[in-house]
Order: C-alpha cells, then structure tokens, then sequence
C-alpha cells in the first residue's frame, strides 16, 4: 500500500497547502448557510478517516477527541449526530491550532494502519482510503469556493491569491461539432476508482445532436443581460423565474457594477469583467434561460459523456494554481475538462442498476438523488486526477456558488 499511503500523503499536505495564504481571522466565516469555514472543511475530512477506517480497523486506535464526532460529522445519519450546517461559523472552538493537531494525530495513526493492515481487513481498508482520499480532494475544491463566498461578503474584497494570469487572447469563434447517436454506453467500466454514483455501465439511446465548441464567455452572456434576459418570463422555468425574482438576479453571481463599469469578483480579487472567459457561477435557472434565448438548449449528461470519452483529460485544472477560469485556447472542441462544471438537463437520479455502498457509506450519494441537476467535466479547482468522463456532480437548480458554467446543445 506504499503508493496509496503516498497519495494520501500528497492530497493531506495540498489541503493545507490550499489553506496557507489564509489569515487566521479566514477559517472561521461561513458567509452563508450552504459553505464551511475553512477550519470545519480540515476537520471532517480529518474525521472522515478516523470514523470509517480507524475507528473500526486500526486496533488500539485511540479517538483524538470524541466530541468531534457530532461537531465534524456532516450529513451521515447512521454514524450518529452532526452540529447544526447553518452555525458551522459559530464555532471558535476547537481552534485551528487543534485541529491541524488533530490532523497529525489522525494521519500518524493511518499511515501506521497502511504500513501493516490487519489482512482479514485489508480489501476493507483500500475501499475506504481511497474513498476518503478522493472526499478531500471534494472537499479542497469546496474549501476555494466557500472561500470565495466568505471574501465576497467582505467590502474591502479580498484577494485570495493574485496569480500571474496567462496574456489575454482572442476568443475563437463558437463552433459546433457533431455527434453520432445511437445506441451507446455510459458510467464507469474498469478497477480504477469511480463513486457508486457512476456505476453500472449501462446502455443510453442517442439521436444525432451537436455540441458547441466551447463555454459561452463572458460577453455572450452579457449580450443576454442586455436584451433583458433577467426581465423576460418567457425564458425562465417557472420555478427559475421565481427564484430571480424573490432574490432579485440582476447577473452572475460576483458580477457587480462600479459606475458604468461591470466588474467581476473572483478569488485574485476584483477586476473589470474579462469577456473572453468563460461565465461562470451560473444556477441551472441561468444556464436553461439562456439556452432558451440563445435558440439552443443544454446537453444531457449521456450526450456529455459521449462526446467526452475520447477526449484528452487537458484543461485548467486545481494543479495550475491559476483558480480562474480561462479563455479557449483554441478553436475546435474544447474546455470540456477544467474550466468549469458544465450543467447538462439531466436530473440526478440512479443509474439503473445502481446499488450504493454498504452500511454508512451508502449515504455518500445515493440520498441525494432527489431535485439535483447533474453537471459534468470539473473546474479550474478541480484535481485533474480526480475527474473521468464518467464523473457526476449535482446541485440543486438554484446553486450557483460553485464553479458553474454551460456549454450549449443542439439537435439535428
């Protein structure tokens, strides 16, 4: 298991690598109620390991401190009880002092566990490092975002980092590329690591249907905006056109006016809006009603992954350090990995077939089957080794402070 215990390692030392350019003030905000302050996001990752693989595994393990189990437990309702999300922010203790202690303990005692596993549970033990490994390369990407929430609501708007960004260049033309349908097959096939989620492979009926070259930019969403995209019920979901409404949607999220000037806030701080980037933190809403008032309409998840799984795992991704959305680099098909999350039509529901995870880790995804869109490809804080074609992620139609954006469809 030396090469599992190295990657855990490596995806251990990133999360707190993510969490260096913080001040101390920074792990505490929870701007709103669906984020996490930085400090909880190290801890139940931390608690993730211990509860499903020490706790049970590691004989003699010794808990760093019980109470953690109800203050770091997220959602799992087999494992016990969990503080309340909303009041995360509230906590000033433990400290963050003792929680990157509680890390070291937590980690010493896994990579004992790794280096001599008990052999009547080592199948056992794989599984759920592996799993835990990839929930806090989730939880890493969760960690910018919440970040970029918690910034956002401060009106000095900080900057998270301010890298050297690549030099502006034109925005090649959207262009459509067109894709056989048929009778093809989706999820993931093979030994490597996917979600319950994904599996089983299965079969999907296709028509022919096109897809655009790249993300909509900037500018293109800004020309909906100006043929008064937000104002026209006609290209809103009934329940879209609530949602603006009672909260007033005027633009993208982080988007905001100074004088004439539209502006942009993003985690290098605030800027002039960039119109060749692509648009981003976008809800559903948004992405269908622009679709609409585009003439087009967003892909299904399996017209996604079709035209995704022979194409090259390349973007901008977590390992650039850039955390910011980039242009096309050329014409053709592109962007489909990186960038960002790609909202598809397409419900999140069970494959057929799907049987989640025994025991409490079958709470990891298969609850969640219920009002969530699927969205595919990852995002400029997305670990490039974490992302397959076969890859669902889900929000809810409203959400729209992750990493979101579209990329329009069309039939034959």
């Amino acid at each position: 298991m030396s090469a599992l215990a190295q990657r855990f390692q490596a995806v251990r030392a990133r999360s707190e690598a993510l969490c260096a350019p913080l001040e101390i003030e920074d792990y505490c905000i929870q701007a709103m109620e669906n984020a996490s302050p930085p400090k909880w996001h190290l801890a139940h990752v931390t608690w993730f390991f211990e509860a499903f693989v020490l706790a049970p595994f590691a004989p003699g393990y010794r808990v760093f401190q019980k109470e953690f189990a109800h203050l770091f437990n997220s959602y799992y309702e087999t494992a016990g009880t969990f503080f309340p999300r909303p009041q995360r922010g509230l906590l000033s203790r433990p400290t963050v002092k003792e929680i990157y202690r509680y890390r070291q303990h937590v980690d010493g005692a896994l990579l004992d566990l790794l280096a001599n596993p008990p052999q009547q549970h080592a199948a056992d033990i794989l599984q759920r490092v592996r799993l835990g490994i990839e929930h806090e390369i989730q939880h890493q990407e969760l960690l910018l975002m919440d970040t970029l929430s918690n910034f956002s609501a401060n009106p000095l708007l900080p900057a998270y980092h301010t890298p050297d960004l690549p030099a502006a260049s034109s925005q090649p033309p959207l262009d459509w590329q067109t894709f056989s349908g048929g009778l093809i097959e989706i999820g993931h096939e093979g030994a490597e690591f996917s979600y319950d989620n994904e599996r089983p492979r299965h079969k999907v009926w296709l028509n022919d249907f096109r897809l655009a070259t790249r993300l909509t930019s900037n500018a293109e969403y800004l020309a909906f905006i100006e043929d008064d995209g937000y104002h026209r019920a006609d290209l809103w979901l009934s329940d879209g056109w609530h949602t603006v409404q009672t909260q007033h949607w005027q633009a993208p999220l982080y988007w905001f006016k100074q004088g004439s000037d539209r502006m942009h806030f993003d985690l290098t701080g605030a800027h002039p809006l960039r119109e060749d980037e692509p648009v981003s933190h976008l809800s559903y809403y948004e992405a269908d009603a622009y679709a609409r008032w585009a003439g087009k309409r967003l892909p299904t998840e399996a017209e996604w992954e079709h035209a995704a799984h022979a194409q090259a795992l390349s973007g901008n991704f977590l390992d650039s350090g850039l955390y910011v959305p980039q242009p096309a680099p050329q014409p053709g098909l592109c962007q489909l990995y990186g960038e960002l999350w790609q909202w598809t039509q397409s419900a999140y529901l069970p494959y057929p077939g799907f049987r989640p995870l025994p025991g409490t880790l079958g709470e990891y995804n298969g609850k969640f089957m219920c009002d969530q869109m699927v969205l595919r490809g990852g995002c400029c804080v997305t670990a490039r080794d974490h992302l397959r074609a076969s890859y669902r992620n889900f929000f809810r139609a409203a959400d729209r402070w992750m990493f979101s954006g579209l990329r329009l469809a069309k039939d034959i």
